[in-house]
């Protein structure tokens, strides 16, 4: 069975809520429409609003992703003025309605908001608060920590962007490769900028596919380090944004990494010295690029402490570079500002980040993106 938590304020629980039923009929096994409040859940486990928190070059690019997203399922969606837009009546009179009405239904008010930019019918009745308010508890105590929450069996996925792992759950092969690998490669000639910090466990696991992702179209990698932390003091983030997620966004995101990582088919473990120091790493990174790979595989592999000089020495050397970078590794010093001062520029929010040409790509889970630009693909959302 495959249970749908889902607000209609989320644009990603619709991008996710056109795509399970297919996905379920293929499995054989039921969809189950579950409402809730989203804000009653972030309440619920302390969260603020995520739109509040989020810096306004994170809001920038968040909206984009969601446009993108859509836009690959044949939908041109906007913002409303105003977003998020009280959703309580809506998520009421979905609650109440007939099991076999609620898809129809949701999808008029999904389309309303996001395609009409109006906002929810005003028709929910007092009656049907209780029923909200317990789909919303039920929904916290199975987990779910933000829209759409996906449940297959007692696994909870998160996000339109993780149905590959709804169908692996369900035993099918995923329709899409999470990967880029079913999108036709075209020789290119493009060139990829990554920006990238050591202290990102997303970024070692971009590093472990970018150069085959690019090899396939003809691309060419350009490794952009920066100070990540810098970055983050700049926009407003907090220095390791993992730590300030509720508990169950915390479990599943490191889940998520695991799973990522055996979809790489790479090692992976956190450091005993996470959070880690690279400024180090990152201007030896800069004096020798080919040190990039080296470097990530012994933090996020083999779990070294590559804040020290020493063990730094050591990867170099094995790796069949001089381990002399290490102590010229201060005349790149105002390179690697440089490098961060661009990145804030060019409206780099996280890493990875990647580059080409007029179009960013944030994350190391949009490699289907990535290669989709790649091959030609111009996004209206930019």
């Amino acid at each position: 069975m495959i249970t749908l938590w889902f607000d209609v304020v989320c644009p990603f629980a619709w991008l996710a809520a056109r795509q399970l039923p297919a996905i379920a009929a293929r499995a054989g096994v039921p969809l189950v429409w579950r409402p809730m409040l989203l804000g009653g859940v972030l309440k619920s486990l302390g969260v603020g609003d995520p739109n509040g928190l989020m810096s306004p070059a994170k809001t920038v690019a968040v909206r984009r992703d969601a446009m993108r997203q859509a836009e690959l399922q044949g939908l041109e969606i906007a913002f409303p003025n105003g977003h998020p837009r009280r959703s309580v009546d809506a998520m009421r009179l979905l609650t109440a309605a007939p099991a076999a009405e609620v898809p129809d239904l949701a999808d008029a008010l999904w389309r309303r908001y996001w395609v009409g930019g109006n906002d929810f019918v005003d028709q929910g009745t007092p009656s049907m608060k209780e029923a909200l308010h317990r789909n919303t508890e039920a929904a916290v105590a199975a987990g779910v920590f933000g829209a759409p929450g996906i449940e297959v069996n007692g696994r909870m996925h998160w996000g339109a962007d993780r149905l590959w792992r709804v169908e692996r759950d369900l035993g099918l092969t995923p329709s899409v490769d999470p990967l880029g690998g079913s999108v036709p490669a075209v020789h290119t000639g493009a060139e990829i900028a990554v920006w990238h910090d050591f202290s990102s466990p997303f970024s070692y696991l971009a590093a472990t596919g970018i150069e085959a992702l690019a090899a396939r179209f003809g691309a060419t990698v350009t490794w952009r380090p920066i100070l990540l932390g810098g970055l983050f003091r700049e926009i407003g983030t907090p220095d390791v944004p993992l730590l300030t997620y509720s508990a169950p966004r915390r479990r599943w995101s490191l889940g998520d990494l695991d799973a990522w990582a055996e979809a790489r088919g790479v090692p992976f473990r956190f450091p005993e010295t996470f959070p880690l120091r690279t400024v180090l790493a990152l201007r030896v990174a800069i004096l020798e690029p080919r040190s990039t790979l080296p470097i990530y595989r012994a933090a996020w592999a083999d779990g070294r402490d590559i804040g020290s000089p020493e063990v730094l020495r050591g990867v170099l050397a094995e790796a069949g570079l001089d381990p002399g970078l290490v102590d010229r590794a201060p005349t790149a010093k105002d390179a690697l500002r440089r490098n961060t001062d661009a990145a804030r520029q060019a409206g780099v929010i996280g890493v990875p980040t990647f580059g080409v040409g007029e179009y960013e790509v944030w994350g190391q889970d949009r490699f289907d993106h990535l290669a989709r630009i790649l091959a030609g693909w111009r996004p209206k959302a930019g």
